[in-house]
Formats: C-alpha cells, sequence, structure tokens
C-alpha cells in the first residue's frame, strides 16, 4: 500500500477550474467536492503571537487545523471548547501551540466558510501519483480567495515536481500565513504592546515625552474592551502597565512640563490607575493557584479551595465594578480629553528643561537614577529591612524606565550589556516583593475569616502553612537578589553606565 506524505505548500491559486480540469502531462486529475461549505472561525490571542510566527489557528468541522509557513498542516479533533492552550488534549497541535502564554485566550479574529476539492493525478493505468487539496475561503467580510495543498506519494517525486511547476505556470504564488490574515481580515488591527518609538538626538525632552505617552494612550485604550468581557487576565495587566509608564514619564521627567500641569495630569492618570489596583491583586491569586497547591500538603488544599473560593468570589465583584467604571460616561469623557491633549498637544505646556535634547536629558536623569541605585545597592544585606529593599526596587524600576524610554537614542548592544544585568536583579526584587505583599494579604485574609471551628478553622490552617512558605520563598529570593546585585555592581557594568551617561563634567 502506498504511503503519503504530506508537503505543505501554501499558495494562492489563480485558476481552479484550470487545475481541475486539465491534465498534467499524462496525468489526469480525478476530483471529490466536499458536498457543502463548513463554517471556519479563525482564532488568535489578542496579542496575535501565531499571526506574527506564520500560523493561521482554524476552528472547523468538529476539529482544529493549522496551518503553517515552516511545516505541514496539522488537525486534531476539538474535545470540548478549549481556549486556552493548558485546556488542548495532547497532541502534535498542542505541541505546535506549547510557545502560546497560558495566561492568554484563544480569540476569534474572523470567520467565514471553506469549502475543499481533494484531487487525484492518476496516470492512465489508474495509479495516483500524486494529490492536491483545494481549499476555498470566503470569509464574512466578503473576501474569498483559494489555496492549494500538495501531497507526494513515495515513488513518484517527480510527478510532484511536475505538478507544483505546473501550478506555477497557471499563476499560483506562494502566500505566508500573514498574507493570509491580510487577505482574509482585511480590517484586524495589530496589536504591539512595545511599539518603536522614534526619538532622535535633535527631539527635546519635551518632544519625547509627548511622544512616549501618545503612544500609551492608544495601548491602554485597546485593552478597554478586554477587560470588560473578561477574556483573560492579561488586558488589565497590559492597561495597567501603559499607565504606569505614563505616570512614570510624568514623574521622572522633571521639569519637562510646567508644574502646575504636572501635577494635574499626575492626579488624573492616578484616578484612572485607583480601580484596578484590587482586581489586579486577587488576579495575582488565583494566578498563583496551582503553586499554591503544590507548595502544601493535600491535607491542607480543602481550606487553600475555600480561600480561592472567597478570592473567586470578590474578584468578581470588582470585575464587574471595574466593568461599570470603564463603560461609564464619565470615563470615557476623561479618557477621551486625554487622548485629545496629546494628540493635538496645542494645550500642553512645557516647563524649564521641555528644550533640552533628548540625548543630553536622558543621560542627566539615567546617571542622577544609577548613582541612587548603585548606592542603595551597596547597603543591601542578609539582613537589610524588608522596607529598604523593596525602596531599591522601586528605583531599578524607575532607572529601567528611563533607560528603556529613551533607548532610540543610544547605542542598543550597550543598553542591553545594561539592561540584562538590571531585569535580573529587578525580576528577583520583584518577586521577593511579592512574596512579601502575598503574606501581608493572606494575614488580612484571616483576620476577615477568623473562626474557630468549620470552614473558617481550615482556611487558617492552610493560609498559616502557606504564609509560612511565602516567608522561606522570599528568604530564598532575597539571597538571589544579594548575586544579582554583584552582578548589577561589577566594574565593567559601572564603566558602561560611565562611559554612556555620566556628564563630562561630573567628575565624581
Amino acid at each position: 500500500m502506498s504511503q503519503s506524505k504530506i508537503q505543505h505548500q501554501l499558495l494562492l491559486l489563480a485558476s481552479v477550474d484550470h487545475l481541475i480540469s486539465r491534465p498534467v502531462g499524462k496525468l489526469v486529475p480525478v476530483s471529490t467536492l466536499e458536498a457543502e461549505s463548513t463554517a471556519f472561525t479563525a482564532l488568535d490571542c489578542f496579542d496575535q503571537p501565531l499571526r506574527h510566527s506564520g500560523c493561521l489557528l482554524l476552528e472547523i468541522d468538529g476539529h482544529f487545523e493549522l496551518l503553517r509557513d515552516d511545516g505541514p498542516r496539522l488537525s486534531q479533533a476539538a474535545i470540548g471548547e478549549p481556549r486556552f492552550i493548558n485546556e488542548f488534549t495532547d497532541g502534535p497541535l498542542k505541541q505546535a501551540l506549547s510557545a502560546l502564554s497560558p495566561l492568554r485566550k484563544l480569540l476569534p479574529v474572523g470567520s467565514g466558510t471553506r469549502q475543499q476539492i481533494h484531487l487525484a493525478f492518476v496516470d492512465g493505468e489508474g495509479k495516483t501519483h500524486c494529490r492536491a487539496r483545494l481549499m476555498s475561503f470566503a470569509s464574512e467580510s466578503g473576501r474569498k480567495l483559494s489555496l492549494v495543498e500538495l501531497q507526494s506519494i513515495r515513488g513518484y517525486g517527480k510527478s510532484l515536481q511536475q505538478l507544483r511547476a505546473h501550478i506555477e505556470r497557471i499563476g499560483c504564488t506562494p502566500v505566508s500565513c500573514a498574507a493570509l490574515y491580510k487577505q482574509l481580515f482585511p480590517t484586524l488591527a495589530s496589536y504591539d504592546p512595545k511599539p518603536d518609538i522614534a526619538i532622535t538626538d535633535s527631539e527635546t525632552a519635551f518632544d519625547a515625552a509627548n511622544k512616549i505617552i501618545a503612544s500609551c494612550l492608544p495601548i491602554m485604550r485597546a485593552n478597554e474592551a478586554g477587560i470588560i468581557a473578561d477574556h483573560d487576565t492579561e488586558f488589565l495587566h497590559d492597561y495597567r502597565i501603559q499607565l504606569r509608564k505614563i505616570r512614570s514619564v510624568l514623574s521622572l521627567f522633571k521639569g519637562v512640563y510646567d508644574q502646575s500641569q504636572t501635577a494635574d495630569l499626575k492626579t488624573r492618570f492616578s484616578a484612572l490607575a485607583a480601580p484596578t489596583g484590587r482586581l489586579r491583586d486577587l488576579d495575582v491569586y488565583l494566578l498563583e493557584r496551582d503553586s499554591y497547591h503544590d507548595f502544601l500538603p493535600e491535607s491542607l488544599h480543602g481550606g487553600l479551595d475555600a480561600l480561592l473560593d472567597l478570592i473567586s468570589a470578590e474578584r468578581a465583584a470588582e470585575q464587574e465594578k471595574l466593568s461599570r467604571h470603564l463603560r461609564s460616561a464619565a470615563y470615557k469623557r476623561e479618557v477621551n480629553r486625554l487622548s485629545k491633549l496629546f494628540k493635538q498637544r496645542k494645550d500642553l505646556v512645557g516647563g524649564p528643561n521641555a528644550g533640552q535634547s533628548a540625548h543630553d536629558y536622558a543621560c542627566e536623569r539615567i546617571w542622577q537614577h544609577y548613582r541612587k541605585v548603585h548606592k542603595a545597592a551597596l547597603l543591601i544585606g542578609p539582613d537589610t529591612p524588608d522596607e529598604q529593599v523593596h525602596d531599591l526596587r522601586i528605583r531599578c524600576k524607575k532607572l529601567r524606565y528611563l533607560i528603556e524610554f529613551f533607548s532610540p537614542v543610544f547605542s542598543k548592544p550597550a543598553l542591553n550589556k545594561l539592561l540584562k544585568p538590571l531585569k535580573r536583579l529587578q525580576d528577583n526584587l520583584g518577586l521577593f516583593n511579592d512574596y512579601s505583599v502575598q503574606q501581608e494579604s493572606l494575614h488580612a485574609f484571616l483576620q476577615k475569616t477568623g473562626g474557630k471551628d468549620g470552614p473558617d478553622l481550615a482556611i487558617a490552617q492552610s493560609v498559616g502553612a502557606l504564609i509560612a512558605v511565602l516567608h522561606g520563598r522570599q528568604l530564598e529570593e532575597r539571597t538571589k537578589a544579594l548575586a544579582s546585585l554583584a552582578r548589577f555592581n561589577r566594574p565593567d557594568v559601572q564603566q558602561t553606565f560611565s562611559d554612556l551617561f555620566q556628564p563630562r563634567k561630573d567628575n565624581t
């Protein structure tokens, strides 16, 4: 029995009738048309990792099909309605999608219908030399295209080459999955949470600040619908990151805006961030559900589950509250005003440092913050109070934001040499802080659910054990942070900071 091997090739088909009806050399096409068109839904996460990696995922006729630029088409039965990668059953398709974030939900990016024609190219003795699968797509937007996928049969490689040359002659051209997105779903916008911001040496600090904030606002707003729909927790996370960047610009770009306008903008953006904090805290606890179960023996899982149920109930209430806020007329009015302010810029007022060049201003601010971080880092040891470690974490975050904001005006390799140890240090300090905050919050939960018997006692036992585990993890992270501090304070890193940012007049 002949064995076949898929030779996956995406081609834009200019003439379906020609391929179906005309022979290829001595091979005659025999076609089988599927009786009906089948509805399909194309899926991707909001940040479109499949689109960017050259893949198109279709849910169609009880199956998932994955078209790929770099490999054969994959198919797998859709058991249930998996929308997160960890909900898929094990198989080749799940393996191919393994790079997807477990936190991001697969969402519909477009839909339509597909009809298939299966072609067998046979010789005069009725032997099949090769096959082709024609796929005709019609999207909801009215866009249509046809693709052909070639399939070889062992022992007939020359026939496949002949067929490939034939379809090229009749007008077929290779097409990538990214091009398929554009063809089928032309109105689908691309989402980039970290767009390149063009800042040049000749621009002023005022121009740079305006550009950064103006780039953050539409990204922030793009996440509103996902927060309201509660698709996944990353919508709120990305929303908060953009607000944090905006507030960091207002805080770190000293003297770039008029003092009274800076104070006003800080107040307004802080007011936007305030309603999001509690929901994000609760999200973090629930995202740690599996880790918490791993931390505790099974005998304490009952109390832990009861606690997580309480957190889930509070989260549902907070999510609904934030959803109402984002849908409110007052919120929309305020965000529209701020967006207009930074888009038109005519009402923005510069401060005493507004006219300074972006490069010189960046050097001044980054050098100042680096020296503060360097001095604070030298004071951190095994017995340093938590508050002092937290203060260093905040200083590191400010320094990293400054470097990233002004990265376009500096050498990328040199910045990477600085950012790598800084990011590692920030990660360690961030985990140290997270473990500390989680312990404090769990203590607060204990006070809310206090009791001597029943479910509250089980919760108290589980929370007490969890706090002990988190404290141990925090101590481990302190040790790791000390090692990261040593790497960050290496002489070569210090020298790179000095070479890039130290003003020549500053010899101290």
